[in-house]
C-alpha cells in the first residue's frame, strides 16, 4: 500500500508541474507526425496502389511471423511491343455476339418455364434481331416470296408472330432461314433443333450453290451470295453446337474444323472459341495449344476464352504440385512464374472471371451478346469453362492464390492498364443493359483505401482536435488528462471465486497491483 500511494503521489506531482503549453506542444507534435504519415501513405497509394505500411508488413514482417503471401505478384516479362500494339484505337463498348449462345426455345425458354424469370433482356434480344436482319436478309429478298416473308419475320417483336411467319414461308418453299427461326425459337429440345437445322442445311446448300454461280453477274447477286454464305455458316456452326451438347464432341470438333477450312475469312464468327471449348472437353491439350498459337496473336483481338485458356494450360503444368507455403520459402520456379504471369494477364483482361470460376459469385445463363472485358463475357466464359478448370487438378487453387496479385501490378490509376489498353469506363453501364435485373452486375474491382490510410487519417484528425481543444481550453484539458490518467494506468479488475458456507461460489472483484504476484485466497 505504501508503494502504491508513493507512486500515485509522484505521478500527481509530475502532472501538476506540467504547464498547458506542454499539452499543446504534445498534441500538436502528435498531430503533425500523424499528418506527415498520412501524406506519405496517400502519396504512396496514389503512385503504387497500395499502403506502404501494409506493403512492409506483408513483405517483411509477415514472413518473420510465419505467414504466407497467397497472392505473390510477379514481374511481367511481356515486351512493350505487345502492350503498345494492344493500345490501339478500339470501340470502347463494342458488343459481340456470344460464340456459345444458347438456344432460345430449348434452353432460355426452359429456364423461364422453371423459374418464371426472363434470362434475356429486351436490349439483348433487340441486338439479336439486328444481327438476324444483317446476316439473313438482303435487298433481293423480294425475288423469292419465302425470303420476303422472313424479312418481315425477323423484325417482329412477338415470338409467336415470328414462328407463324416461318411456318407460312415453309408452305411456299423450303426456306433455310425459316428452318433456322423454328430451330432457335420453337424447338423445345436440342434433338428437335438439330433435326430442323439439318433440314435448313439441305435448303441452304442448294441456295448457296445457285448464288455462287451468279455472284459475278452484279451487285445484287453478290449481296445474295453473301447472305447465303452467312446462312450456311450459321447452320453448320449450330449443327456442330448441337452435336457438342448431345455428347458427340469428336463429331463437333470435326465439323468446326471443316467449317474453318471452308470459310477461313469469316473470323468475325469466332468459331475458334467453340473449337477450344470442345477440345478442352476432350482433354486434347496439344490441339488446344495449337489453336491458341494461331489466334492468341498480338494483332488479333483478345477474349476471355483466349486469355484464360492460355492461363489454364500454363497452370496445368504446375498446379498439381503447387503449394503456396513451399513457393514462399523457395520462390517460384520458371514454370510457376509463367503460370502466374499468364493468370495475371488473363485477370487484367477480364477481372470478373475469377469470382465465377472460384464460385464466389453465382452463375446465370449467359446472354446472347457479350461485352469483352465485362461481366457479361465473364459469365459466358465461366458458364462453359468452369468444368474444364475443375478437371485440372490444383488449377483453381493456383488461381485462388494468385489472381488478386494482379491489381498490385497494374499502374495506378487502374484505367492506365498494364498489358492491355485501358479498361473501358462504360463497361458497367453496358453490362447492366445486357444482363437481367435479378443479376447483380460485377463492377471492375476498384482499389479501396487501405486500413492504414484510414487509421492515420483518423489518428491525425483526433490528435489535431485534441491540440485545438488544448490550445483553446488548456486548464480544462489538463483536468481531463489527470482524470483519464488513473483509468489508463490502473490494472484490470479480475474476479475471484470464494466459496461460501454452503459451498456455492461467490465472485469477488479484485484489482491487483502491478508488479505484485497475487492469487485468489483459498
Amino acid at each position: 500500500d505504501n508503494l502504491t500511494h508513493e507512486s500515485e503521489f509522484m505521478d500527481d506531482m509530475f502532472l501538476n508541474t506540467l504547464t498547458p503549453k506542454f499539452y499543446v506542444a504534445l498534441t500538436g507534435t502528435s498531430s503533425l507526425i500523424s499528418g506527415l504519415i498520412l501524406i506519405f501513405e496517400w502519396w504512396y497509394f496514389r503512385k503504387y496502389g497500395t499502403s506502404f505500411i501494409e506493403q512492409v508488413s506483408v513483405s517483411h514482417l509477415r514472413p518473420l511471423l510465419g505467414g504466407v503471401d497467397s497472392s505473390s505478384p510477379s514481374n511481367s516479362n511481356t515486351s512493350n511491343g505487345e502492350a503498345d500494339s494492344n493500345r490501339q484505337s478500339v470501340s470502347e463498348c463494342k458488343v459481340w455476339r456470344n460464340p456459345l449462345n444458347l438456344f432460345r426455345g430449348a434452353e432460355y425458354n426452359r429456364y423461364t418455364w422453371v423459374t418464371g424469370r426472363e434470362p434475356l433482356t429486351y436490349y439483348d434480344m433487340n441486338l439479336s434481331a439486328q444481327d438476324h436482319q444483317t446476316f439473313f436478309t438482303c435487298d433481293s429478298d423480294h425475288l423469292r416470296p419465302a425470303d420476303a416473308i422472313m424479312q418481315k419475320a425477323w423484325r417482329e417483336r412477338n415470338p409467336q408472330a415470328r414462328i407463324s411467319a416461318a411456318h407460312e414461308a415453309l408452305e411456299l418453299e423450303d426456306c433455310a432461314t425459316a428452318y433456322i427461326l423454328l430451330a432457335e425459337e420453337e424447338a423445345t429440345t436440342i434433338m428437335e433443333a438439330e433435326r430442323l437445322f439439318k433440314q435448313a442445311l439441305k435448303a441452304g446448300e442448294g441456295c448457296y450453290r445457285r448464288s455462287q454461280q451468279l455472284q459475278h453477274h452484279g451487285t445484287q447477286y453478290e449481296a445474295q451470295h453473301r447472305r447465303d454464305t452467312n446462312v450456311l455458316v450459321y447452320i453448320k456452326r449450330r449443327l456442330a453446337m448441337c452435336s457438342r451438347k448431345l455428347g458427340r464432341t469428336r463429331e463437333a470438333v470435326k465439323m468446326m474444323r471443316d467449317l474453318m477450312k471452308e470459310f477461313p475469312l469469316l473470323s468475325m464468327f469466332n468459331i475458334h472459341e467453340n473449337l477450344l471449348e470442345s477440345l478442352l472437353e476432350l482433354q486434347n491439350y496439344a490441339d488446344v495449344q495449337a489453336v491458341l498459337a494461331k489466334y492468341d496473336d498480338i494483332s488479333l483481338p483478345k477474349s476471355a476464352t483466349i486469355c484464360y485458356t492460355a492461363a489454364l494450360l500454363k497452370a496445368r503444368a504446375v498446379s498439381d504440385k503447387f503449394s503456396p507455403e513451399a513457393a514462399s520459402r523457395r520462390g517460384l520456379s520458371t514454370a510457376e512464374m509463367n503460370a502466374v504471369e499468364a493468370i495475371h494477364r488473363a485477370v487484367e483482361f477480364n477481372p470478373h472471371v475469377p469470382k465465377y470460376l472460384l464460385e464466389m459469385k453465382s452463375l446465370i445463363l449467359p446472354p446472347e451478346h457479350i461485352l469483352k472485358r465485362g461481366d457479361s463475357e465473364a459469365i459466358a466464359y465461366a458458364f462453359f469453362h468452369l468444368q474444364h478448370w475443375k478437371r485440372v487438378e490444383g488449377a483453381l487453387n493456383l488461381l485462388h492464390c494468385t489472381w488478386e496479385g494482379t491489381f498490385r501490378m497494374i499502374p495506378y490509376p487502374l484505367e492506365r492498364g498494364h498489358l492491355f489498353y485501358p479498361y473501358p469506363i462504360c463497361t458497367e453501364t453496358a453490362d447492366r443493359e445486357l444482363l437481367p435485373m435479378f443479376h447483380e452486375v460485377s463492377v471492375y474491382p476498384k482499389k479501396e483505401l487501405p486500413f492504414f490510410i484510414l487509421f492515420t487519417a483518423g489518428l491525425c484528425s483526433f490528435t489535431a482536435m485534441l491540440a485545438l481543444l488544448t490550445y483553446q481550453f488548456p486548464e480544462l484539458m489538463g483536468v481531463f488528462a489527470k482524470a483519464v490518467r488513473p483509468l489508463l494506468s490502473s490494472p484490470p479488475v479480475v474476479s475471484c471465486c470464494i466459496p461460501d458456507a454452503f459451498g456455492y461460489c461467490s465472485t469477488l472483484p479484485v484489482r491487483p497491483l502491478y508488479g505484485v504476484h497475487w492469487t485468489c485466497p483459498d
